[in-house]
């Protein structure tokens, strides 16, 4: 079964494998935040219009400077992106020829940029996907010959967010070993700025922070992103970047949307609502779900199971979920379901409901 390597735009799904698509779609395969983009958005956006007529600002202001207040950081400290997929790819090129270690199941980019870009890519599977407890015994043993470790926290695709705790420890050992850390918190926006790195980043010259503005504010169309390093970092990697890379739209719906604190909230409390629900009706009915904190679930089925016809099954009731055939270790018997708004999420019980009742061992 060939699919698409990401989750979004569904049509690709089924004219992959050759299906007709159903009148209506719910595609569960993306996980951006079921409420839409602030309502600030569409408020003014014909405001927005005599921007395309200007050339963007250079530095990325507005933004830029809505990032250093939202952070309490340096500017020199940021690079801005044209989303964080921009800034992955800016990244493998420091890591040309050298020796990097990926933590997986992850974010299939991390890697696929790492290769293109020449690195020796060392992949490490963590055993534990309900907790993702990292290895650390192993993750001491590799970083003492590699220049630089990625991890996901929270992680994607199991929305599970590793131990603080050990991340410190692995920052620390990072230090003594010369091996810089990239963590990736494009979900951090779904649990607490409390849990971020970027307070570590001003004394870890080795630490580098990747944020997206896509999933908490609903908006990867315009592509947003930003990354916190040193400043020294932060010279190489604009060095490698081009000339406005960012749209004048982007950067200032950007700098609205670190505005708005009342929405998050409300997003996070809905998330986490329906999380913990959809977590229970999963376990209730047999199978393995992950500890997300995010505004996903991950998730397995029974042994008796076959997850290829659950997910042939769900296509054709027009329910897309993630699959998982790409992400190293969960090897398609996997699934991830992000939130959706009440009436896709009754839906898809409905038809979670009757695949369960008929598929009981």
């Amino acid at each position: 079964m060939q699919l698409p390597n990401h989750g979004a735009n569904p049509q690709n799904v089924y004219q992959q494998l050759g299906l007709k698509i159903p009148t209506e779609v719910f595609d569960f395969s993306e996980n951006v935040n079921a409420a839409g983009p602030p309502a600030f958005v569409e408020a003014r956006w014909r405001t927005f219009y005599p921007l395309i007529q200007r050339y963007p600002d250079p530095d990325g202001e507005p933004f830029l400077t809505k990032v250093v207040q939202f952070h309490q950081i340096d500017k020199e400290s940021i690079v801005l992106g044209n989303g964080a997929s921009e800034l992955f790819s800016v990244l493998a090129r420091r890591y040309a020829n050298k020796r990097v270690l990926v933590v997986h199941p992850t974010f299939s980019e991390y890697e696929r940029t790492l290769k293109a870009a020449g690195a020796n890519v060392m992949s490490i599977v963590v055993e534990d996907f309900i907790d993702y407890t990292l290895p650390m015994a192993l993750l001491y043993q590799e970083m003492v010959n590699a220049d630089a470790l990625y991890i996901c926290t929270p992680n994607n695709p199991t929305g599970v967010l590793p131990k603080k705790e050990e991340l410190l420890r692995l920052i620390a050992y990072g230090a003594e070993v010369n091996c810089e850390l990239v963590f990736d918190e494009a979900f951090i926006d779904w649990v607490s700025e409390a849990h971020s790195l970027i307070s570590y980043v001003a004394n870890n010259a080795h630490v580098i922070v990747v944020r997206s503005m896509t999933k908490m504010y609903a908006i990867p169309g315009l592509r947003l992103g930003y990354l916190i390093a040193n400043k020294a970092i932060v010279r190489d990697l604009k060095a490698m970047l081009s000339h406005w890379n960012l749209n004048a739209f982007a950067l200032v719906i950007g700098a609205g949307c670190l505005d708005e604190h009342e929405y998050c909230q409300q997003a996070i409390s809905y998330a986490m609502q329906q999380r913990q629900w959809l977590q229970q009706f999963l376990r209730e009915n047999g199978c393995r779900v992950t500890n997300s904190v995010t505004n996903y679930v991950c998730f397995s089925l029974p042994s008796n199971q076959h997850a290829d016809t659950f997910f042939s099954y769900c296509l054709a009731e027009g329910i897309v979920l993630r699959h998982t055939k790409n992400f190293l270790g969960l090897n398609g018997e996997w699934f991830r379901i992000g939130i959706k708004d009440v009436g896709a999420m009754t839906y898809l019980e409905n038809c979670l409901q009757a695949w369960f009742k008929a598929n009981k061992g």
